[in-house]
């Protein structure tokens, strides 16, 4: 389980408001699970040049991992989809499927966004773009909580009584990794052709109430990467936003994406 960015795998383990998280319920269900920390992050060691480390640079250590523990289940989540299709290209026999949670896109179908704060700056509406920001690279970035409220815990299943306890999880990160998220200057990372996952069961996963995923943008990435779609509405699930696995039907989403692995044999 890989989490995104500005979190750690805490958002796996338990929720704010206190109830067992996705990593507990998937070992219940007898898979062994190994939650990730990114490079700086969590329980991983410090890096002192947190700020420019880059996307690929974690999907690099990931790729370790994955090498070693495979055949796996990548789970992934928002800034670690790009890495986990990455990995999968490159593993492809260690990668047994990717559950990808609002992932982000590989920047193939990105569009390229010029390296001026100002001129993105004038996107950051832009939903079709994923609301972009651009960030300078000399030092990390950290978010507050008109950020959080806007784009993660905005959602009606936010449990908003446990907020504080959420942003005691959120920790700075890589700036160098935020422009890439968002294509900028074309740095985004890529794969080399989509058609080398087509072998590996790939199933994402959006809600209605992410304003970075819209469904458009989502089912383009699940066209691109040869993936099936899940828009949770689409299953009766309505009101989840960026952050499912802490969100308050987090256990029904849980036991949903098991059905999933276990009538594939995973």
């Amino acid at each position: 389980m890989v989490h995104g960015g500005c979190h750690t795998g805490q958002c796996y383990l338990a929720t704010p408001d206190g109830r067992e998280g996705w990593a507990p319920r998937f070992a219940a269900a007898d898979r062994a699970v190994f939650v990730v920390d990114w490079p700086g992050h969590g329980r991983s060691p410090a890096c002192a040049e947190l700020a420019s480390l880059s996307t690929q640079d974690i999907a690099e250590s990931i790729l370790v991992l994955v090498e070693q523990v495979g055949p796996a289940v990548l789970l992934v989540h928002s800034a670690s989809g790009p890495m986990a299709w990455w990995i999968a290209e490159r593993a492809q026999r260690s990668v047994a499927a990717v559950l990808g949670i609002a992932p982000g896109a590989p920047a193939n179908i990105l569009a390229v966004l010029p390296e001026d704060r100002e001129a993105v700056a004038r996107l950051s509406n832009d939903i079709s773009l994923g609301c972009p920001v651009m960030t300078p690279e000399d030092r990390p970035v950290s978010v507050g909580d008109a950020f959080m409220r806007d784009f993660w815990a905005n959602a009606p299943r936010f449990p908003q009584h446990a907020f504080d306890q959420y942003r005691l999880s959120i920790v700075p990160e890589s700036a160098r990794l935020f422009n890439e998220r968002f294509n900028i200057g074309g740095r985004g990372l890529r794969i080399g052709d989509p058609a080398s996952l087509a072998q590996t069961p790939i199933l994402i996963v959006t809600g209605d109430h992410d304003p970075r995923h819209p469904r458009a943008m989502d089912e383009a990435t699940a066209r691109y990467v040869g993936a099936e779609f899940l828009w949770l509405p689409d299953e009766g699930i309505e009101g989840n936003g960026h952050m499912p696995m802490i969100e308050d039907n987090s256990d029904a989403i849980a036991d949903g994406l098991l059905r999933w692995l276990d009538e594939r044999g995973l």
